[in-house]
């Protein structure tokens, strides 16, 4: 008999349009927090009023993960209709999102399969995705969600940070590296690690950072297999079209997604990041 399965994923993954035609997906907001005022990601406050705010106003915006007793509450409203929950989240390193999600399956009594994509944004919905497509395909929760480790620690993410002074003022950039990074027009692209956030590289002009990120692509794709890809941008989708066009020249078969990092991302990053994600797969 198949299992009846709920999939659980937090506010900062990206519901595409599959995605959203399927009724037993579950999004847990993360939480922004505003004027000491706490408002559900996606649901209170959406990214197009967040850059308003932090751009116009000025206003310090920070962030924080969904509370146990909200996972506690979703996977019990769950016990009756599903077999099993598998809950697929952010990097464990950069929030206590997977933390809070584990500590909840502990205090219900519905299976919860709790899943470290080590990654965030639409990378994380690729990991869903990818361990959907693993059941589908026959296998056992236990041996999709094993091979999806190995899924996960292919990823190659790297985003070029649009603003140093939203990355200032939400505490990941000290005064010091601020001032510099102003004063020289450095900018940083980040990658994602094993879930951690690295510094890569401190380019001195925009042009000379995308030159960069894409000749870690076209290395990427030299030696091994990308299928697809995925674009993130932070207040506009029109963001994407160079980069999009840059990917097309490379190999026009390559499948590109582009998704919005989101309101709990964008805090940190600010409304001009840009970044680009793969899987290298066998």
């Amino acid at each position: 008999m198949t299992k009846r399965i709920a999939w659980v994923m937090d506010s900062t993954g990206y519901l595409d349009e599959e995605l959203q035609k399927n009724d037993d997906i579950y999004i847990v907001p993360m939480v922004v927090i505003l004027k000491g005022k706490e408002y559900r990601d996606g649901i209170d406050i959406v990214p197009k009023e967040l850059y308003r705010l932090m751009e116009e106003e000025k206003v310090v915006v920070t962030t924080s993960q969904p509370s146990i007793g909200i996972f506690v509450e979703l996977y019990q409203s769950l016990e009756e209709r599903y077999d099993c929950v598998i809950s697929v989240h952010l990097s464990g390193s950069l929030s206590g999102t997977v933390a809070a999600s584990r500590q909840a399956a502990e205090m219900v009594s519905i299976p919860v399969h709790v899943f470290d994509s080590l990654v965030i944004s639409y990378p994380l919905t690729m990991v869903l995705k990818k361990i959907m497509s693993y059941i589908d395909s026959g296998m056992e929760v236990g041996e999709a969600l094993k091979k999806a480790e190995k899924y996960r620690e292919s990823n190659e993410t790297y985003v070029l940070i649009g603003s140093l002074e939203q990355l200032h003022r939400s505490g990941r950039l000290s005064g010091t590296q601020y001032l510099l990074g102003s004063m020289l027009n450095f900018k940083p692209i980040i990658s994602i690690e094993n879930g951690i956030l690295a510094t890569i590289a401190k380019v001195r002009s925009e042009k000379k950072a995308e030159a960069r990120i894409f000749d870690l692509f076209k290395k990427a794709y030299n030696s091994k297999k990308i299928k697809e890809c995925c674009l993130l941008f932070g207040a506009s989708p029109t963001q994407t079209d160079k980069w999009r066009d840059v990917i097309h020249e490379i190999d026009s078969s390559i499948i590109i997604h582009a998704s919005p990092i989101g309101s709990s991302v964008g805090v940190h990053a600010g409304p001009k990041t840009l970044g680009l994600s793969w899987f290298n797969e066998e």
